[in-house]
């Protein structure tokens, strides 16, 4: 049986990238342009020193976003609200680093926890409105991040928290080298990869041993498939969504850190607004576990990365966004046909159990 999970879970991956690569292919053949040299210099570039650091780069930010939706999913809330929680996260933890003279350890400490109280405390308005008024968190998580939006503009624009930096561009004050965890140049000597990578890492592996190997996990998991049945086995769901919530929006606050930490050292108004969007597209491709939303990213990553060669070969690099797109819905096709196939398999043994049953009664 689980081998059987296992190359469900397998299959399904494949099977949406070999159709997403054939649709693109027939697409490039109608626009006349060269299936072969396109693919071949986006794996060409794709698997070059510069390229490799930057997917790795890149698949942190989007694993991190993952996380934080993948946590929600398992208890079937969808946290919607993962751009306004990290851009806010972000914003809250240049500031705050933008004016630390402390050493690295305490300076990065202080940092990673500004990011991820206020991810939660903006999570947690959703959580309170969901478990008190019974607003669903998707309309309120995306109602959240449009006010976010506007705050941070407000605060850089109208407040002290944002000074000219260059290019006339508003932002937090630039961070000091203690309060930045640039990461090391293993790959391509002339890009470094994230230090926060690392960090990733550590988190990945925490989070599935307290989904796996935890009460709260175990908790989390039975109210994500039955809050009637968790109800009755004890377990609070008002008390599971909030926290799962809270946990969501901690993680979610992580999430622009990398970029920060690593190479941006300011938060402007140019930063990324939109990888939160990204992380539920991966999280749905790596069915909520850690390894899986790990290759999901890199993969999303690679054709991010690789999709800047289209433009040389005269193909718009919005064909990778068409290929993204194709493997996510025949991925979550996949699953839901293997889903529905194992309950009806389920169902046709418990009713030849029972009649087998009735007829040695």
């Amino acid at each position: 049986m689980k081998l059987r999970r296992f190359l469900t879970s397998l299959i399904a991956p494949l099977l949406g990238v070999v159709v997403s690569i054939a649709v693109t292919a027939a697409i490039l053949v109608f626009i006349h342009a060269s299936v072969s040299g396109v693919f071949s210099a986006m794996l060409k570039y794709g698997t070059s020193p510069r390229a490799e650091t930057l997917i790795l780069n890149l698949a942190t930010t989007y694993f991190l976003s993952a996380l934080a939706v993948a946590i929600g999913f398992k208890m079937n809330l969808f946290n919607i609200g993962v751009n306004g929680q990290y851009v806010l996260g972000a914003v809250a933890a240049g500031a705050v680093a933008g004016n630390l003279t402390l050493p690295k350890p305490i300076s990065l400490t202080i940092t990673i926890l500004v990011a991820m109280i206020v991810g939660a405390a903006w999570a947690g308005v959703a959580a309170w409105l969901k478990v008190s008024r019974g607003v669903s968190e998707v309309i309120s998580t995306i109602m959240l991040n449009f006010i976010a939006i506007a705050i941070i503009s407000f605060a850089i624009i109208r407040t002290s928290v944002g000074t000219e930096t260059a290019m006339n561009i508003r932002g937090t004050k630039v961070i000091p080298e203690s309060g930045m965890l640039r990461g090391s140049a293993f790959i391509d000597p002339k890009t470094k990869v994230y230090g926060f990578f690392f960090v990733t890492i550590f988190i990945g592996l925490l989070y599935w041993f307290v989904l796996n190997r935890t009460r709260f996990g175990y908790d989390l998991r039975a109210t994500g498939h039955s809050a009637s049945a968790a109800r009755v086995s004890g377990i609070e769901a008002k008390r599971m969504t909030t926290i799962t919530m809270l946990i969501s929006g901690a993680l979610a606050g992580l999430v622009g850190l990398p970029y920060l930490l690593g190479d941006a050292a300011s938060y402007n108004l140019n930063f990324p607004t939109d990888w939160g969007f990204t992380g539920i597209a991966i999280a749905l491709l790596g069915r909520n576990n850690p390894l899986g939303i790990a290759f999901g990213a890199l993969l999303w990553a690679f054709l991010d990365v690789s999709s800047g060669q289209l433009i040389l070969e005269g193909v718009p690099r919005e064909i990778t966004t068409i290929m993204q797109g194709l493997i996510v819905f025949v991925v979550v096709m996949s699953y839901e046909i293997v889903r529905r196939n194992q309950i009806k398999s389920e169902q046709n043994r418990v009713a030849k159990a029972l009649e087998a049953q009735a007829v040695s009664a």
